[in-house]
């Protein structure tokens, strides 16, 4: 029997490299499987398409409540695929690309592609093959990812629009008869407390990281992550499952610190996360900008921040395609929390290309909340808002419904508990990236 290490520190270590990895791939079972919300069950190279905007029922981290969601999960094992995109007229949308390791590799769409009809192949990491003329290439990193499609939805009577241009958005693998591989099954003998160093195992092996994080993945043997054939997890004596189990609990804290402190810079509370999906230093294409402005040098703060974005809001997009903050505090540096009254007063409102929203999320799932009027986001589309007299937009957050009309007309619900509100800003202008705009803090409302 193979003696597996048990050194806290390096199983933190490790669980921040391979959260990402782990969590991400968990998702992708579940859409080809179960589906997520209002997005069905769909097989590997075929798009789920939502067909209303996420609600609570969508328990999907940080879902956002301001596009149609249109999902694929593609396995290249097959070969290429082909995408096709029909012409929107104008209307915004994105297909993010994002690999096994949550990097976000290409987009397609209004800022990257435009909007007009458009065909792409879909290519595996060693392909050498030729691409039918007025196709664009886009190859991947890992041969499983994910499409994340959003499609911009002001109001239900937009709805037949979106869902013709959902069913003509399409995916062919090139040989019809070719059947994915799927995902490597753990080893059914592993205890549950040990499944995520399992599946980070075999998953590690089967999709392998960016040439850099090669040497950082193999320091891990002493842990049996590098370990090929049986798994060295099934077996153990007692007291290593134990220690191994005790250091796993230690490096979920530690993400969940790394999640609540963060190193983004903070301004009024919130935190300017909009370099937190700056990771991917290796994988450029179509609509993916090559940009050391978009790229986390430090090599230990990259798998940090990999790791906090990914439980924080897995498939974020870079800044330039949507700009996010966040905060937990209001303007006392207290939890916001749905026993109190808060306002947030934009003057002027984001500066964007798009459109921008405030979304409200419970703690600590971020979760859109339930709530009597079923508005889980307010922003510059938002119907029946009522502005001050000079232009600005004062947002009332609260559990409870004001009685004030225009306070009313301008709630953004809460849960009766803590909260984390979100702003999404759709092509931000550069006045947001460069902090040029300030963005003030959310004000308690004293009783």
């Amino acid at each position: 029997m193979r003696t597996i290490e048990t050194d806290s520190a390096q199983i933190t270590q490790a669980y921040l490299y391979g959260f990402p990895l782990v969590f991400n791939l968990d998702q992708v079972t579940r859409y080809v499987t179960e589906g997520v919300g209002a997005n069905p069950a769909a097989p590997f190279n075929t798009f789920s398409h939502a067909r209303t905007l996420a609600g609570p029922a969508d328990t999907f981290v940080t879902i956002n409540n301001d596009t149609v969601y249109s999902m694929a999960q593609l396995d290249l094992s097959v070969g290429p695929v082909a995408l096709h995109v029909p012409d929107t007229d104008g209307r915004y949308y994105v297909l993010q690309f994002v690999d096994a390791w949550t990097d976000n590799f290409a987009y397609v769409g209004h800022r990257a592609t435009g909007t007009g009809e458009g065909d792409f192949l879909l290519v595996p990491p060693a392909w050498a093959g030729t691409a039918d003329s007025g196709a664009t290439v886009i190859r991947f990193p890992t041969l499983v990812a994910s499409i994340v499609g959003r499609w911009a939805v002001a109001s239900d009577d937009e709805l037949p629009i979106v869902h013709a241009l959902q069913d003509a958005t399409t995916l062919t693998p090139i040989d019809p008869d070719a059947v994915p591989a799927g995902l490597a099954a753990p080893d059914a003998e592993v205890p549950e407390e040990l499944r995520f160093l399992e599946k980070l195992r075999i998953w590690s092996q089967q999709f392998p990281p960016a040439g850099r994080d090669k040497p950082l993945q193999e320091s891990f043997a002493p842990l049996g992550l590098t370990t090929e054939g049986p798994s060295p997890y099934a077996g153990l004596p007692a007291d290593t499952v134990t220690a191994l189990a005790g250091g796993l609990e230690h490096a979920k804290e530690a993400l969940h610190t790394a999640l609540v402190s963060g190193h983004s810079p903070e301004v009024n509370g919130w935190k300017l996360v909009f370099h937190a999906f700056d990771y991917n230093l290796d994988f450029f294409e179509v609509g993916a900008l090559d940009d050391d402005q978009f790229k986390i040098a430090d090599p230990k703060l990259r798998i940090i921040e990999r790791a906090a974005a990914a439980i924080g809001g897995l498939w974020g997009n870079h800044p330039y395609e949507a700009a996010y903050i966040v905060t937990y505090l209001d303007d006392q540096h207290e939890q916001l929390t749905g026993s109190r009254t808060y306002t947030l007063r934009l003057h002027p409102t984001p500066p964007v290309k798009a459109f921008w929203s405030l979304t409200m999320y419970s703690v600590p799932d971020f979760y859109l909340v339930e709530n009597p009027i079923g508005r889980y986001s307010i922003g510059d589309r938002t119907q029946g808002v009522v502005l001050d007299d000079d232009g600005a937009l004062t947002i009332t957050i609260s559990h409870t419904q004001p009685t004030d009309s225009k306070a009313a007309a301008n709630w953004l619900p809460s849960p009766a508990g803590d909260f984390r509100p979100v702003m999404r800003m759709y092509e931000p202008d550069a006045s947001v990236l460069d902090q040029s705009y300030v963005f003030p803090a959310i004000t308690r409302i004293e009783s």
